[in-house]
């Protein structure tokens, strides 16, 4: 008779668990979701707030704030491109980065600074050009800017490097 007992005991808690357990579902799971749906939409503005350099170009800077600064002491940096037909093929392009003088890492980064940097801005421009193929390239020689342009902003800060421009471009 104990054991019966025991086992009915077990029974009833084992239903309030599920009980307990349905009630919670069906109750603080939905006020869950949104408080992490509002934390989300919060942090997303935070997010904004901070990466809000990040939308300053060339468009909406005046040109007595824009600076340029000529990789490679403004000679062609030859690269080999992505072998796509069993040829090589190669670009032949001078690169000019575009600076805003107005913004905090212009002294932490002056002209003079970007220079003593020249062989690892370079070594990022050839790899980016390198990973094209000559037809995408062609295609594409806005996204090969915007893809060093990402890549210079990441290095020196959004506000800093405003543009990339491509000069004497030849590629086979």
């Amino acid at each position: 008779m104990k054991k019966n007992l025991i086992s009915v005991i077990i029974l009833a808690l084992t239903f309030a668990n599920f009980v307990l357990t349905a009630l919670l579902i069906f109750t603080v799971l939905p006020e869950t979701k949104k408080a992490n749906e509002m934390i989300t939409s919060v942090c997303s503005a935070i997010d904004l707030e901070l990466n809000s350099g990040a939308a300053t170009g060339l468009s909406n800077l005046p040109i007595d704030q824009i600076v340029t600064y000529s990789v490679n002491g403004g000679e062609s940096i030859h690269t080999n491109l992505k072998s796509s037909d069993g040829k090589n093929h190669y670009v032949v392009v001078t690169v000019t980065l575009s600076l805003n003088n107005q913004s905090d890492n212009y002294a932490k980064y002056s002209p003079k600074i970007l220079s003593e940097k020249d062989s690892i801005i370079q070594d990022d421009i050839i790899q980016i050009l390198g990973s094209y193929s000559i037809d995408e390239f062609n295609d594409s020689v806005s996204d090969a800017k915007a893809q060093i342009l990402s890549d210079m902003q990441n290095m020196f800060g959004p506000d800093y490097v405003v543009g990339v421009n491509f000069s004497g471009l030849t590629t086979d």
